[in-house]
């Protein structure tokens, strides 16, 4: 049975920085299924929920008060990355914009709600496995 690997928050978990959930039909679907590993990198690394929002900048994920938390992401990311591989995950369902999940645009850093092209951390490190990045906003069309 194939599963994806998918952020957590998406499945109806809490575990947003401001310790709400984003469920998303198509995927609260697939993981009432059993179809789904989801994780959450930031929680994983060792931040809390809620948590003060972060946005990337450059190589570097700080939060809105100046704080490097680069090693958390990192870290969750490759704890997370692990579970894809365990459960033999190829595709991945990411939510939008995310510091950690973002696929293809991410906040820019500034905290000013712009976006500039990019990845989250996780989902870089997914891509650099060869694990397919879908964003959340596509997957029904995508998957289905």
């Amino acid at each position: 049975m194939k599963k994806y690997i998918v952020s957590a928050c998406l499945c109806g978990i809490p575990c947003r920085m401001d310790g709400k959930a984003k469920p998303n039909s198509f995927v609260v679907d697939l993981y009432k299924k059993g179809l789904v590993v989801p994780v959450c990198p930031e929680q994983d690394g060792g931040l809390s929920t809620p948590r003060d929002p972060s946005e990337r900048l450059g190589d570097r994920v700080v939060s809105c008060k100046g704080k490097d938390v680069t090693e958390e992401f990192r870290r969750g990311a490759e704890i997370d990355l692990e579970k894809a591989r365990t459960n033999g995950c190829t595709v991945a369902i990411l939510k939008a914009k995310s510091p950690s999940c973002g696929v293809g645009m991410i906040h820019n850093g500034k905290f000013d709600g712009d976006l500039v092209p990019g990845d989250g951390v996780f989902t870089e490190l997914l891509k650099k496995e060869g694990i397919t990045c879908i964003v959340d906003t596509e997957a029904a069309v995508k998957l289905a």
